[in-house]
């Protein structure tokens, strides 16, 4: 294969997690057994330095439909909220008839949130169900992947386009790239978030590589495929969502000088040399060591005769699911609150989904995949771990 970014042909397998199933793909009980298997392996661009998946699985399998809810989450949804304060104060606080384009908008509630600050909002979003959700609550949506002729299409340039989660699944990469340039006003501010490699790494987070997210960027990394496409970034930070993601504000070529901070963050990477092959070899090193640890914890839980069930059921839970080995001899439920995955169960492992206020029975451990929520879910379950409920993180991210 060529290099995602840069095109270069010379790239080296890092992390091999094995053959998996499309993990956000939860499955109906006719279809448990009959799910396909793709290859999930990392390969490192001796080039440009991007670490990508050498395998894609096509866009229209993958985000066509499927069940995954930003609004669900009230850490997130805040998080979205404090992102439109911030950018509307900093750059559109006074301005007439501002507009936002959100790439990815999903049930659109990043747009919720810029509506609520008088802008003009569109979100194009390629799940159907989701879109439709989205319309239904009053923010304009258009069920389309987004791309150069999309851009085109809308024949108009916006203040603000914002990509939240969404910037590291594209396979129509360039494309995409050119469409916001393209739709980006010539003072706009492209908003781009992202999976943040170099703490993914930290976290010891590998349960963030699947099918869905084909590039793990650093700033280095993206920034290679940013100013190819004439684009620029100019600031950036982190921010603890998700363990760890880079909020990057982005424009054309020559508008805006590189703040002070984003020089720092990129003096970082060097320092922890973040954008070295050697670095990858030693992450997947600790993997392993990973599941050794979190096999012998599980099994000395079920030799005690304890009941564990999975919190929450997020899309990274099954890579961490899967790659382990972990199915029903370990957890006899995921514990949800997305009533969209009702009677469903796990790919690969097909582990049962039950929805958190229907529960009859409670675990004396919660394995919990939703990781990335620690503080919202020790806080909403206070309760239980008063009672004596255990909850484990496999994975347990660091503070910013």
């Amino acid at each position: 294969m060529q290099c995602r970014v840069c095109d270069s042909n010379n790239l080296e397998l890092a992390i091999n997690l094995g053959s998996q199933p499309w993990c956000n793909h939860f499955l109906n009980p006719e279809e448990i057994g009959k799910e396909p298997f793709y290859p999930l392996r990392v390969v490192y661009c001796h080039n440009c330095h991007t670490a990508q998946l050498d395998y894609t699985v096509k866009k229209e399998i993958m985000f066509g439909d499927h069940t995954y809810l930003s609004g669900i989450t009230r850490s997130l949804s805040e998080h979205f909220r404090q992102i439109a304060i911030q950018v509307d104060d900093r750059f559109w606080k006074n301005t007439p008839d501002k507009s936002v384009l959100d790439i990815g908008s999903n049930d659109g509630t990043q747009l919720k949130h810029f509506q609520e600050l008088g802008y003009e909002v569109l979100g194009v979003e390629s799940s159907k169900t989701t879109a439709k959700i989205a319309n239904d609550a009053g923010v304009p949506t258009l069920n389309e992947f987004f791309n150069l002729d999309i851009a085109q299409s809308l024949k108009r340039k916006f203040h603000i386009i914002n990509a939240a989660g969404v910037f590291f699944h594209l396979e129509e990469l360039h494309s995409v790239a050119e469409g916001i340039r393209e739709s980006l006003r010539k003072d706009g501010v492209f908003v781009v978030q992202f999976l943040y490699m170099k703490r993914i790494v930290e976290n010891l987070a590998f349960d963030q590589i699947y099918h869905e997210h084909l590039l793990y960027y650093n700033l280095e990394t993206i920034e290679v495929l940013l100013n190819r496409h004439g684009l620029s970034m100019f600031d950036a930070y982190l921010a603890p969502i998700h363990g760890g993601s880079m909020i990057a504000f982005v424009g054309h070529q020559g508008q805006r000088e590189p703040s002070q901070h984003l020089q720092e963050l990129r003096q970082a990477e060097i320092n922890n040399k973040s954008n070295e092959f050697n670095t990858y070899l030693e992450f997947a090193r600790r993997i392993e060591q990973m599941k050794l640890e979190n096999l012998a914890y599980l099994n000395a839980a079920k030799q005690q005769g304890k009941k564990i069930f999975g919190f929450g059921a997020p899309v990274k839970g099954n890579t961490l699911l899967n790659y382990f080995g972990i199915g029903t001899q370990y957890l006899d439920y995921l514990v949800e609150k997305n009533e969209l995955r009702r009677g469903l169960y796990s790919p690969g492992m097909h582990i049962p989904l039950a929805i958190e206020k229907e529960l009859v029975e409670l675990p004396d451990i919660y394995y919990v995949l939703a990781w990335n929520f620690k503080k919202e879910i020790l806080k909403n379950n206070q309760h239980l771990i008063d009672q004596g409920i255990e909850f484990y993180f496999p994975v347990n991210p660091k503070d910013i």
